[in-house]
């Protein structure tokens, strides 16, 4: 059951743009730079991932050549790299809520097409390793299709005439502010979901912001409702985290009033990437002291300029204190469900919290203690 969300205004189809908005990008690019510019004797240190994010594949390597110093131009920069790319476009990951948004609209027939800044060759590449992604999309078209990329408007009004739609009726769900621009000046509605951690201030101009596509209401849209929350919360796949505990009854703890943890991301960054920053629901196992229901948060801290998510967990309130104390281990499955928004260390609860855990207390012990042996 989907909670009522205000109708904004009624959109008659959706604009997808793909790297950074469907498709985990960052982390392949990150691998391909690091092994090329040894190659000059530079270290790739993520510096001008805002500079590149959204950008057409020669603005980014010009920002590149610019900001090390390479002695070669963006074209042979360009040549050179667009091979190692293209051998990893394989292993590309779908982004969280990625696959559930492109069935949801192709099971109701939303007109949607995808316009991305990348070649068209490339698009139906990386879109080809993930099933019946090509066939959801009415339209496709890469930036080599127009005379100027994003954030020129021109690739969303092509999409516009392609779908034979009016660009006032189109939604645009975008990553990067140079898509936002170009969606903004299309005249279309906007939706953006910010691709870099901290950064939401950088797309004031979007209709919307949200944390992920998991967040994503289409009723707000005129579209049909996902139908899968439930209370206001959203059920995922199982998984599972834990380690030692790092830092305990910190800032969070003051705040809240009740013991939290954090716990190190040691080994689980690739995991954490794969999820959104948001409130998890599930359970904890505190070695000898038994299994308790856990609310956890998952994002960026803001009172320190951490480059990875951190995880904060907060078991339920009657758990045994000096269990959270430093060095202590904490096992823990994220089964089942998800609150929406963004949320930082301080772990802001959301409202449904209660009715949520009480939904959960319904799962087999028997079941929920497997899991934490697995």
């Amino acid at each position: 059951m989907s909670t009522a969300q205000p109708l904004k205004k009624l959109v008659s189809g959706v604009v997808l743009d793909l790297d950074g908005t469907l498709l985990n990008t960052d982390g392949i690019v990150k691998e391909v730079l690091k092994v090329f510019l040894v190659k000059y004797g530079k270290q790739w240190d993520g510096r001008e991932a805002h500079k590149t994010a959204g950008k057409t594949p020669f603005e980014s390597a010009a920002v590149i050549v610019e900001d090390y110093g390479l002695p070669c131009a963006a074209e042979e920069f360009l040549s050179e790299i667009t091979p190692m790319f293209s051998n990893q476009w394989c292993k590309i990951k779908a982004l969280p809520g990625a696959n559930r948004l492109i069935k949801h609209l192709r099971h109701h027939e939303v007109p949607v097409a995808l316009a991305s800044n990348s070649p068209k060759a490339n698009i139906e590449t990386k879109i080809s390793y993930h099933q019946g992604w090509k066939e959801s999309f009415s339209v496709i078209i890469g930036g080599d299709e127009v005379r100027i990329g994003k954030p020129s408007p021109e690739i969303f009004l092509e999409a516009a005439n392609r779908l034979k739609i009016e660009p006032s009726n189109l939604l645009v769900i975008e990553d990067s502010v140079p898509g936002v621009a170009a969606g903004k000046a299309a005249g279309m509605e906007v939706v953006a979901v910010p691709s870099l951690p901290k950064q939401n201030h950088l797309y004031t101009s979007a209709d919307e912001v949200i944390n992920s596509l998991l967040d994503l209401r289409p009723e707000s849209w005129g579209l049909p409702p996902f139908q899968d929350w439930i209370e206001g919360t959203l059920p995922i796949e199982p998984w599972h985290i834990g380690g030692p505990v790092i830092k305990g009854f910190g800032r969070g703890s003051k705040v809240l009033g009740i013991p939290t943890a954090n716990l190190s991301t040691e080994g689980y960054s690739d995991l954490l990437s794969e999820h959104p920053s948001g409130v998890y629901f599930g359970w904890a196992g505190l070695s000898t002291r038994g299994i308790y229901k856990m609310a956890m948060s998952i994002g960026w801290n803001p009172y320190f300029d951490n480059k990875e998510k951190t995880i904060v967990s907060e078991p339920n309130r009657w758990c045994n204190l000096q269990a959270l104390s430093p060095s202590a281990t904490l096992l823990m499955v994220i089964f089942p469900c998800r609150s929406p928004g963004c949320c930082t260390s301080s772990m802001r609860i959301s409202m449904e919290r209660n009715c949520v855990l009480s939904l959960l207390a319904i799962y087999d012990q028997r079941r929920i203690s497997h899991h934490l042996r697995a």
